[in-house]
């Protein structure tokens, strides 16, 4: 990490730091604050934002545990975000994608649309719109023309809300090192 982690518990000067610090716990619980929380908890009212446009992005929306935690795993791939990848592939795992096709997420190169055997057509759809999100900011329209025969427009705005926001997550890890994890690859980061 390139900064120190605030202390957990985290010192707070005022009652709205103690009600962002208990809003993060909370969100958190049972598990204990994370790396990432106490690293955002150098600034309270960031940390404030983030508790709750992540906690809506990911607790919050329509999206199947399998389609949101691909999309998620896929970013990280992408951004390298090793830390993001050793938190949410056993989540797409837990959610019932095979711990085979977890290995074809974890490949770097680009994903195309028609290549996805083994993964059902959403599944496969959403990480192609994840891929293509996270390397060139603008979609191919016969992707989104895919995507938006397979999904509601609800979960469209929402998967596009997941991989906008993961990318920001992400981003943020990386240049921070949080939970030292920069450098490692997938394998050693679920590892360490």
């Amino acid at each position: 990490m390139r900064l120190p982690y605030i202390p957990d518990p985290p010192p707070t000067s005022s009652s709205e730091e103690d009600r962002i610090v208990a809003a993060v716990r909370a969100r958190r619980a049972p598990r204990p604050l994370q790396p990432l929380d106490l690293t955002l908890l150098h600034s309270p009212p960031v940390a404030d934002g983030w508790n709750s446009f992540l906690g809506a992005v990911r607790t919050r929306t329509t999206l199947p545990q399998d389609v949101r935690e691909l999309a998620i795993s896929r970013v990280a791939v992408v951004n390298r975000a090793w830390y993001e990848w050793a938190h949410h592939a056993p989540l797409a795992v837990q959610g019932g994608v095979g711990e085979g096709l977890m290995e074809r997420v974890k490949e770097p190169g680009a994903l195309k649309l028609g290549d996805g055997e083994g993964f059902t057509e959403r599944q496969w759809v959403a990480l192609v719109y994840a891929d293509e999100m996270t390397r060139n900011v603008e979609v191919a329209d016969e992707t989104f023309r895919r995507l938006r025969e397979l999904f509601s427009e609800r979960e469209v705005v929402e998967i596009t809300a997941t991989v906008a926001a993961y990318n920001c997550v992400s981003r943020f890890l990386v240049a921070l090192d949080v939970g030292e994890k920069n450098g490692l690859g997938p394998d050693a980061a679920l590892h360490h």
